[in-house]
């Protein structure tokens, strides 16, 4: 047991240094970036809010606010986009969204399930030939063919952006 407050003063100054540093430490060793969440040019939407992005891909709203129905393209299981998408959007796992999708398919709850695409320069042509498409794209992925929307008034490279992703190695 310490009974000097002076030596317990210099662990807590010491414990509390040290924590800030490990922090630092972490977040420099695996840097984060913003995934963009895209939709057609056409698309009239610029802003979602999380839960509102989270009932697209849940698969529990079917219609853009212009009648257009909402055509959900996503990446192939195991790919870090789809599950950066599970983790901060969805808050499942792949089989908790496999299980929701075949619910909601069997109950009719769920129209369609999302179109599946192996690469980024998949989806980026899907989301421009479907005007009601909606996917993400890192931001490195991203051209002028699509549009990136804000999500709760944020753009990918904005520090509050809520949906991060672990930057590609190389960079």
């Amino acid at each position: 047991m310490i009974r000097s407050p002076a030596i317990l003063g210099v662990i807590l100054a010491t414990a509390t240094l040290i924590e800030p540093l490990s922090q630092s430490r972490v977040q420099a060793a695996h840097p984060k970036e913003g995934l963009a969440i895209v939709v057609n040019r056409d698309n009239p939407v610029e802003n979602l809010s999380i839960a509102e992005l989270r009932t697209i891909f849940l698969g529990e709203r079917s219609h853009w606010a212009n009648g257009r129905r909402i055509t959900l393209v996503m990446m192939e299981p195991g790919q870090p986009e789809r599950n950066a998408v599970l983790q901060d959007v969805c808050r499942m796992s792949e089989s908790d969204l496999r299980r929701k999708y075949l619910q909601g398919l069997l109950t009719g709850e769920v129209l369609v399930s999302p179109k599946t695409l192996a690469s980024p320069v998949g989806v980026r042509k899907f989301v421009f030939n479907v005007p009601g498409a909606i996917g993400y794209l890192r931001p490195e992925d991203v051209d002028d063919s699509v549009k990136v929307i804000r999500i709760d008034g944020h753009l990918p490279g904005d520090l509050e952006y809520p949906l991060k992703i672990e930057e590609r190695s190389g960079r």
